[in-house]
Order: structure tokens, then C-alpha cells, then sequence
């Protein structure tokens, strides 16, 4: 299908936003793809605020060369997907690795703080716990800590009102033996 040149600009500007509104983009080529295998992609995507989108080749080497992403030129030559992760990059990596192991999709590379990324790199950051887990963490680890210090500054006041309470329960235990 042929674009016309305001199309193609459309375009172009269209996968710089993209890439400008996401932490991290990864690139997968795919075979024997059916709209099943798309659908469910998006969908699981669009879970973990990110998309997928078929990208012309040479419109988005265009857009990387404006932004200065390295990448090599025969590396364009099959059909790709983009997979851009808008919020958290981990979360993305996971379903984008978790779609790689069907026979449909493959991981070509990705792009993180405008660094590159092999796919066993992308793989390695599918494997970090996804930005809640991490919140999750650091929430405990804080907390943790805190409980701690309310516990060491409490204990001086639970001895002293242990001692007390043992002089009281020893003075009422001789009152009643005598």
C-alpha cells in the first residue's frame, strides 16, 4: 500500500511521540502472525500501560537516526513490531518475553535510556520485579525498620513496667500470706 508524503510525516511523527512518551522500546520481528496472536499481545500490553505497533522500517530508521539510536542497517530488513513501555519498563519486558515463546514472535533488540539492549538483556529485565513489587519492598523494608525503633525505644518503658508490676504482684502475694 503506497503513503502519500504527509502520510509518511504523520507517521515519523507519530513513532517520535512514541518513543519520547516511553521509558523503554523493544523491537520483535514476527512470523506466521495471525491477528489472535496480535489481539492478545495488545491486550496484555495495554494491562502493564504499554503497546505494540507494525512499524514501517524505513520511516522508523528515521526516527531513530533523528534521536541518534544506533542499530544496524540489515537489522530492518524483516517485518517488526515495537513494544513501547510508557510506564514501567520491567512490566513490558515481561509480557514482551512471555509473547517471544510462542513461534509467532521474536525479541530483536530494545532501547532503554537510549541505550541498546540485546534480547538477552530484554530477557534479564522481564526477570526485574515490576514497579509495584518493588514499592512493595522498599514499603517493608522502610517499615521494618521503623517497627524496629518504635520496639527498641518502647522496651526501657516495658522493663521498667514489668519491674513495677512484679514488686506489686509480689507485694499482694505476701499481703495474702500473712
Amino acid at each position: 500500500m503506497a503513503f502519500t508524503r504527509k502520510e509518511k510525516e504523520a507517521m515519523v511523527e507519530e513513532y517520535k511521540g512514541w518513543i519520547e512518551n516511553s521509558k523503554a522500546f523493544f523491537v520483535l520481528s514476527y512470523q506466521n502472525m495471525n491477528m489472535m496472536a496480535v489481539d492478545e499481545a495488545r491486550k496484555q500490553l495495554r494491562d502493564v500501560n504499554g503497546e505494540i505497533h507494525v512499524v514501517k522500517n524505513r520511516l522508523f530508521r528515521l526516527v531513530m537516526d533523528d534521536l541518534g539510536l544506533d542499530y544496524e542497517q540489515e537489522f530492518w530488513e524483516e517485518n517488526n513490531m515495537v513494544g513501547f513501555a510508557f510506564s514501567d519498563a520491567p512490566s513490558v519486558a515481561k509480557v514482551i518475553s512471555d509473547i517471544s515463546k510462542t513461534n509467532v514472535f521474536d525479541i530483536r533488540l530494545g532501547y532503554m535510556d537510549q541505550n541498546k539492549l540485546r534480547p538477552d538483556q530484554v530477557k534479564a529485565l522481564a526477570d526485574l520485579p515490576t514497579l509495584p513489587v518493588m514499592r512493595g519492598i522498599v514499603l517493608g523494608t522502610i517499615m521494618a525498620s521503623a517497627t524496629k525503633l518504635v520496639r527498641t525505644l518502647a522496651e526501657p518503658a516495658r522493663s521498667v513496667a514489668a519491674v513495677v508490676k512484679a514488686y506489686s504482684e509480689e507485694g499482694q502475694a505476701a499481703k495474702s500470706a500473712a
